[in-house]
This record gives C-alpha cells, sequence and structure tokens, in this order.
C-alpha cells in the first residue's frame, strides 16, 4: 500500500524530467538552426532573384571593356574577386552552403553576420559588388564611375522598399566589410594593380630558334610576362595544371612542327566566310569588348537572366567562373613563358610564305603580344565550360548574342562543351594558334574546371 501511494510523485518526478529533457532538446535545434543561418530572422538568399548580381555583373563588362590596362588576365583577376565577394556575402543566408576561406589560396577569414540579427541578402551583395568594384577600377572613367555610383545608389532605393532601414543599414556594412576583407586578400597575389604593368620595360627575352618574337602589326613587348607567378586561387601553382609539351621546333617540311604551321597556313589562305565569322565573334580584343574572360561572364549573364536564377545559384556560378578563367590565366601564362613559343605568323613568312600576311588574313584578327603555347582562348573555355556545365547541365543549350553591339550575329551552342570548342579553333581559323596549343589548351582548362569543382560549396 506505500509503495501505491508513492507512485504518483515518482511518475511527476519522471514527467518533469522528460519536459526538462524536451526544453533543452528544442533549445538545442534552435540554437542549430541560428548557427546555420539567420533564418528565422530573414528569408535565405535564394528567395531572391538573381537580379542584383546580373546587373552588376554586366557593368563589370563596361569597365573592362572601357578602362586602360584591362588585358584579358587582369580581367579575368577582377572578375574572380567579385565573384568571390558576392559568394561570401550571400553564403551565411543560404542554408547547407558554406563559406570558401580555408579552401581558397590564402583566404583565411572574411567578416562574419550577426546570427542574431536579420540581413536583407540582395542589398549586402550590392554593396559589396560596389564597394570591390571602386577598389578593383580606381583608374576607369569619371563617367564609368559615376554609373558605379548611380547603380549602387538605384539599387539600394529599390531594396529600401521591401526592407527596414536597421536591415538595411546592417546588410550594408557587411556587404563593405566583406568587400574591403576581399580586397586586403586580392593585394597579395602578385597581381594587383596588374593594369599599370602589361607591358614591363625590364623584361628580357630570351633568344634563340623557335622562340617568341614581337608580331606585327604593333611588335609590342611581352605582355604580362610573370603573370604565371601570381598566386593562383585553388590550383598549387601557376603549374598546377601543366599541359604536354608542344612538338619539338623544326624547319623540316616533314616535321611535325610545320606540319602545324602548314596547317594554319593553309586554313588562312582558304578560310570559309563561317571560318571569317567564328574567328571574329570569339577574337574578344582588349578596348573593343570585355575581352576573352568578358565573354563567358556574358554568357553567364545570359544564362541567369533566361533561367530567372535565384541569387543563390548566380552566386555559386560567379565565384566557380570567376576563379576558374583567372586560374586559366595564370596556368596558361605560366606555361606560355615557359616555352616561349614561336607564332604561326613569325614561323610562316621566315619558313613558308614571306609574304602571308596578307589582309585575307589580318581582317578576322591580330596576333596578341606574347608567346604562343598553350592558346588562352582554349585554356580559359575549357574551364568556363567546365564549370558552367556543373551548374547548368551538361547539355545545356543557348544562344550568345554577347557581340550583338558590334554587329556580329548570335551564335547557337548545343552545349557550353561545344560553345569552347568552337571558341578554341577559332583561333586557329584566325591564323594566332597552331592546333596543338588548341587542343593541350582545352584539356589544361579542362584540369582548371575539375579543380574549381572539387571546392566544397556544400556543407
Amino acid at each position: 500500500m506505500e509503495e501505491i501511494d508513492h507512485l504518483p510523485g515518482r511518475m511527476l518526478r519522471i514527467a518533469t524530467r522528460r519536459v526538462g529533457q524536451l526544453v533543452v532538446t528544442v533549445l538545442v535545434i534552435v540554437l542549430f538552426a541560428v548557427a546555420c543561418r539567420p533564418a528565422l530572422f530573414a528569408p535565405g538568399a535564394n528567395t531572391y532573384d538573381a537580379g542584383v548580381a546580373v546587373r552588376w555583373f554586366d557593368l563589370s563588362l563596361d569597365l573592362v571593356r572601357e578602362t586602360p590596362g584591362f588585358t584579358p588576365p587582369v580581367a579575368s583577376r577582377a572578375f574572380a574577386y567579385l565573384g568571390v565577394a558576392l559568394y561570401e556575402t550571400v553564403q551565411p543566408g543560404l542554408p547547407g552552403y558554406r563559406s570558401l576561406t580555408g579552401q581558397l589560396n590564402e583566404l583565411a577569414s572574411v567578416p562574419r553576420v550577426n546570427w542574431w540579427a536579420g540581413y536583407h541578402w540582395p542589398s549586402a551583395a550590392n554593396a559589396a559588388l560596389a564597394s570591390l568594384t571602386r577598389h578593383l577600377f580606381p583608374t576607369a572613367s569619371p563617367a564609368n564611375l559615376t554609373a558605379v555610383d548611380a547603380l549602387e545608389e538605384e539599387l539600394a532605393e529599390s531594396f529600401l522598399a521591401e526592407v527596414d532601414v536597421a536591415t538595411h543599414r546592417r546588410s550594408v556594412a557587411f556587404g563593405r566589410a566583406v568587400a574591403d576583407a576581399i580586397f586586403a586578400w586580392s593585394q597579395t597575389d602578385g597581381g594587383h594593380e596588374g593594369y599599370a604593368r602589361n607591358f614591363p620595360d625590364d623584361y628580357s627575352l630570351p633568344v634563340g630558334p623557335g622562340l617568341w618574337v614581337s608580331t606585327p602589326p604593333a611588335y609590342a613587348k611581352a605582355m604580362q610576362p610573370t603573370w604565371g607567378e601570381n598566386r593562383p586561387f585553388v590550383l598549387p601553382d601557376g603549374n598546377g595544371c601543366p599541359a604536354l609539351p608542344p612538338p619539338a621546333y623544326s624547319e623540316d617540311p616533314n616535321s611535325a612542327f610545320y606540319a602545324e604551321a602548314a596547317e594554319v597556313y593553309q586554313v588562312g589562305l582558304t578560310r570559309t566566310p563561317e571560318q571569317t565569322e567564328i574567328a571574329k565573334f570569339w577574337s574578344d580584343d582588349p578596348g573593343l569588348t570585355s575581352t576573352p574572360p568578358g565573354h563567358w561572364v556574358a554568357i553567364l549573364n545570359q544564362a541567369l537572366t533566361t533561367e530567372d536564377a535565384d541569387l543563390g545559384l548566380a552566386a555559386e556560378a560567379y565565384a566557380k567562373l570567376g576563379v576558374a578563367v583567372a586560374d586559366s590565366f595564370i596556368t596558361c601564362w605560366y606555361t606560355k613563358y615557359n616555352y616561349n613559343l614561336v607564332r604561326p605568323i613569325t614561323y610562316i613568312q621566315a619558313v613558308i610564305d614571306p609574304g602571308w600576311n596578307t589582309p585575307n588574313i589580318t581582317d578576322a584578327v591580330t596576333t596578341p603580344p606574347f608567346p604562343e603555347y598553350t592558346s588562352g582562348h582554349s585554356v580559359q573555355s575549357g574551364a568556363a565550360a567546365t564549370v558552367l556545365a556543373s551548374v547548368f547541365g551538361e547539355g545545356y543549350a543557348f544562344t550568345d548574342d554577347s557581340h550583338a553591339d558590334l554587329g556580329l550575329a548570335a551564335r547557337s551552342f548545343t552545349s557550353f562543351q561545344a560553345a569552347a570548342d568552337e571558341a578554341a579553333i577559332s583561333r586557329l581559323y584566325g591564323g594566332i594558334h597552331y592546333r596543338s596549343a588548341i587542343e593541350q589548351g582545352l584539356a589544361q582548362g579542362q584540369c582548371v574546371g575539375d579543380r574549381v569543382l572539387a571546392l566544397k560549396f556544400l556543407r
């Protein structure tokens, strides 16, 4: 009877303990959710469209085209830092995603959010991209710097219509802090202010048979001869994706090297209208266009717009593409200045046909001022196609109208790889590269793309 009298008390104590355990469990779950992202306080970044990102990268294309010194390597670097800054800004608002700190070379940390506060991710992205754009393009024209200010203000005003002032200010402060951190990191990579030293006076060309010499019509000095020594983003160094050696230099008509030069020569003499169109479409000359890496950014802009993508997807895509093209130019430039291979126009004029430099050749593209092997167009296109396929799919078909303003007809492709293959072969059609530089360049770019895809974006 005494046991029965004590039973209600024991049951009450057991029930109390279980309630306490349940409360602790609920608190742990809530704290874990807050630690993953401030989802309890604000919508995630993937609930907003990609408009703010596309607008800023559209403007960056104008800045690259119109700011002196933004050669392809320099431009690729700017796109990479902008992409990383965008991603690191919105990553706290992406459930299940992780920072790239500790993954990208020497990126140890970035500012973090206050987990107990809410953020408006488009406002943060707008502030980050505006701030970093000013850092990366300090020599832009007054009109373009005004355009930067105007875009930031326009977007900020539109966001204030959907978010309270305190959240907006907090978001802007966070975005600017991330931009400052990314810019500080960028200053240590060896390419800082590269736009001011594209053609260093103190570089001495190696001299010998088969080695590169400056080419007509400008006979410019070697462009960015030490770019391959810059710190990459994911590769261990400039030789992180080595290419196989080119065919051994030879002037023997029976040699593999002569055969490659002869192919360029014959294509130049018999080039079809379609081949000429392809050569022009992918030429992407600095000053006239936003350069080859800018062409791939333009393709990404079009795909994000077509797919009505969200801000989270855009941030991941711009980070992947930016890193891919930046590391492509570092490893390609390392390769170029390692082999210092002579350009087709020099070899053909000296060995095959002194009069080869005809209007039929030069009306398409002009040989750029750096060694031949590997093809920069091929490396960066191979890398870009690899990472973009990871975002949109291997068989993603699209139409590229990047050069409508130049009067060049849009071109359609069944996949990103098909576009990369055309971009690569365009350099043979233009008399710029031998076939081995194109094929090995694509393989080198695939290597870079695979290294980018090894980054862990998801937890």
